[in-house]
């Protein structure tokens, strides 16, 4: 196993109340507005970060990493000159980008995400439907969007090989995106057995916390230079709000 990428996770470090979990201010950053400027921040700094990395690394000089966008950033119409602006000024090649989006992002206006998406694929960004199951145009929209990754929500991970509903659901998702030609990245893996039956599934990347928990920017460089046994198909990284 060799490392692929990383996923950018924002984290707010209080100086009381330690590390505030997302779900206690990103709901309040969406309604207030603020999750733009914050989105943005994240964006730029996860791309400068993988640059270093990059630099640092030349034999994982493909590494790449993906920025979760919300609703309410993609519905933003500046994104994409914000993307392109970004992408510009740290110098990161526009495949080493993965833009993660729910069905939610897409759903709010069908044909204005269509005319986005289509966009950011000409640049040439790897596109990834996040939580792919959970949804119910999940499926419909696989045609219609250029949608280049699918990642399967960790609830189904969790109950594999253990329910059958779950396990007959990612097997089936594995047969459907290897006949569409698409990528699949299983979130929340956390056991060897769960490991085990992906990789005898056929499905090729992978992420979790049996991999690593989230680091801080400053020790992915240590982490990278030093992991022995098992190496992250996919891990993540915080990114310390200010």
């Amino acid at each position: 196993l060799r490392p692929i990428g990383f996923e950018a996770l924002i984290r707010w470090r209080h100086p009381t109340r330690g590390i505030v979990p997302p779900l206690s201010f990103i709901p309040i950053a969406e309604e207030t507005g603020l999750i733009l400027p914050i989105g943005l921040w994240t964006l730029r700094q996860a791309c400068r970060d993988l640059l270093s990395w990059q630099r640092d690394f030349p034999d994982l000089e493909t590494l790449g990493v993906s920025v979760n966008l919300s609703a309410r950033q993609f519905g933003h119409p500046g994104i994409l000159s914000q993307i392109e602006t970004i992408l510009e000024e740290t110098g990161v090649r526009p495949n080493d980008l993965k833009l993660e989006l729910t069905e939610s992002c897409v759903l709010a206006a069908p044909e204005n995400a269509q005319t986005i998406l289509a966009r950011l694929e000409a640049l040439d960004i790897t596109l990834c439907m996040d939580d792919f199951g959970t949804g119910y145009a999940s499926l419909s929209y696989l045609h219609r969007f250029p949608f280049d990754v699918l990642k399967i929500d960790r609830s189904f991970i969790r109950n594999l090989g253990v329910e059958k509903e779950s396990t007959e659901i990612v097997r089936s998702i594995l047969f459907l995106a290897q006949r569409l030609d698409k990528v699949v990245i299983a979130e929340g893996v956390e056991t060897e057995a769960q490991l085990a039956w992906l990789r005898k599934a056929g499905c090729p990347y992978a992420q979790g916390y049996l991999f690593a928990k989230p680091l801080p920017p400053e020790k992915v460089a240590e982490y990278l230079a030093g992991t022995s046994g098992f190496v992250p198909l996919l891990s993540a990284v915080e990114s310390n709000g200010r």
